[in-house]
């Protein structure tokens, strides 16, 4: 269900598992529920994500140290990268998507060309061998699907996504998306989290896991430096 990354008076970190609910679900319990009796302590969730994304997550161990971690959130003085893999090339290697998001059919979402209180997404893209697409996303927003939406809005849906992908047979083995790092700095201390992504049979694959490791995400040129947007379509 998750590996236990870090542990500090004031929160823990984790890396969840594809296809599990952080709130209990039709299993008998979900992460946090799981989380709190494992480590017999109450926990306060600062972030989420979505079922079908593995990766980094983040829990305090006080409603204060929540309400901080929160505000960190909210002031963007979070950095988080997240990592994808789809099977068709987008429309540019790399941009920003901004749109406001609004409700789709069957509980998805799509962007709109509005920005009254847009997700903002940047990315990277490169080959990850025949057929693969490696995708380096840094959110500056936490919507509701917002990685998703936005690299389906730029031609390229996340492999094994039941939502904003078609149907495959066979079906892959999990969604392709893993919150892959986390840094902040809380009272003074500067932390930096990361997770290889370790479920999943594609990201396993040689040529993929070359790919990954070309990529520093501190050493790229990202939206401060001069990159351009990608208006919703």
């Amino acid at each position: 269900m998750y590996q236990l990354i870090a542990q500090t008076e004031q929160f823990i970190v984790i890396s969840k598992d594809p296809g599990i609910s952080v709130h209990r679900d039709k299993s008998e319990v979900g992460l946090v529920m799981q989380l709190e009796r494992d480590l017999a302590q109450k926990l306060w969730l600062v972030h989420r994500l979505d079922r079908i994304t593995s990766g980094l997550m983040l829990l305090a161990t006080s409603a204060e140290a929540c309400n901080q971690l929160a505000e960190l959130f909210r002031q963007r003085r979070v950095e988080k990268y997240y990592i994808a893999l789809s099977d068709r090339k987008p429309n540019k290697k790399q941009g920003r998507v901004i749109g406001d998001m609004v409700k789709g059919r069957r509980g998805g979402w799509r962007l709109a060309r509005t920005r009254e209180n847009p997700a903002v997404t940047e990315f990277y893209s490169r080959s990850a061998g025949e057929g693969l697409r490696l995708l380096l996303c840094r959110p500056s927003t936490g919507q509701t699907h917002q990685i998703r939406v936005a690299l389906k809005s730029v031609g390229a849906p996340i492999i094994g996504d039941p939502l904003y992908h078609e149907r495959v047979d066979p079906a892959p083995d999990r969604g392709y998306l893993h919150a892959w790092q986390l840094s902040f700095e809380l009272a003074g201390h500067a932390y930096r989290f990361v997770a290889e992504p370790d479920r999943g049979w594609l990201f396993q694959l040689d040529s993929v896991r070359e790919a990954l490791a070309a990529w520093e995400p501190s050493t790229l040129r990202w939206h401060e430096a001069g990159s351009r947007d990608t208006p919703a379509v």
